[in-house]
């Protein structure tokens, strides 16, 4: 069962650019799971090819000050742009939050004592910076826009077979390998075909490759983005800086389309493949928060 779960965060510290996305949230994660179950952390770290979570960057909440509780608020419209590089320490008493999914059953099962016995007191740390988790929300009537839950088969039974407009936001970042090399252009081969791909890795009902050959852009409006590793802005202080941090990505929005006459079943499972983005993702390093996609 995917699950999108939210947690809010109150740091103690100030928390450097350095460590509000990829790697640092990556370990923190990773130190979350090894608290419950020690044995699970080292597989998920030495696992290399399926990754059953994927992680945004941390999202400042809008309005929290000082020893406030986070309390997260519906958009009015359905924009869910997240911010992926944040060039400014987050200041210590600055609510924020950050988005986790998770694909398989077994890793929620395993990671559930974590919320269930939740500290807040207990401080965890992300880098040089201490923080509390306040709270963790996982479902839909939590009134965050990221926090849902469903199962494989909920997102199939409830997905339309005739609504023939698909329409993505690419939320952070996204891109994909082709050889040696990325590719940032959303072709619809690329982006179904990577929510296919973990759709039937997780899911007991597999869907049908063929699919993604019967849907085709209609419209769109993206732009390829450059996410640079935010220590190179103190380089000449003498900061260390791997240009391998750099990734190169697109976002923005894009309405693709079902074309000719196709089989309602060919629709319906276009459509659960749309509706299961905001919980796959797609493309690459989506355990480092890039590729978080969601329907419109």
């Amino acid at each position: 069962m995917p699950h999108s779960l939210v947690f809010n965060f109150l740091p103690q510290s100030p928390i450097p650019p350095g460590f509000t996305a990829g790697k640092a949230l990556h370990g923190l994660f990773l130190n979350l799971v090894s608290s419950v179950d020690p044995d699970l952390g080292t597989k998920l770290h030495g696992n290399e090819a399926q990754k059953a979570f994927s992680l945004s960057p941390l999202q400042l909440e809008r309005g929290s000050g000082l020893r406030s509780r986070p309390i997260p608020k519906k958009p009015t419209k359905p924009h869910y742009t997240l911010t992926y590089s944040h060039q400014n320490p987050i200041e210590a008493g600055q609510g924020c939050w950050w988005r986790v999914t998770l694909l398989d059953d077994r890793l929620f099962g395993h990671l559930s004592p974590l919320w269930l016995n939740l500290n807040p007191r207990q401080p965890w740390h992300l880098g040089p910076s201490d923080l509390h988790i306040i709270s963790v929300l996982g479902s839909a009537h939590s009134d965050h826009p990221w926090a849902d839950f469903a199962s494989y088969g909920e997102l199939y039974d409830r997905a339309s077979d005739s609504a023939r407009s698909l329409t993505l936001q690419f939320c952070t970042p996204m891109a994909f390998r082709q050889g040696r090399f990325d590719s940032a252009l959303p072709t619809p081969e690329a982006v179904f075909g990577s929510l296919l791909r973990r759709w039937n890795h997780y899911s007991d009902r597999p869907l049908d490759a063929a699919i993604v050959a019967a849907v085709q852009p209609s419209a769109f409006e993206v732009r390829t983005v450059v996410v640079t590793d935010p220590r190179s802005q103190f380089q000449e202080m003498g900061a260390r800086v791997n240009s391998c941090n750099q990734f190169v990505g697109c976002v923005g929005q894009v309405r693709y389309q079902v074309l000719g006459p196709q089989d309602p079943e060919v629709v319906k499972q276009l459509n659960t493949l749309a509706d299961f983005a905001m919980f796959g993702g797609v493309g690459r390093k989506t355990t480092m928060g890039m590729g978080i996609v969601r329907r419109l």
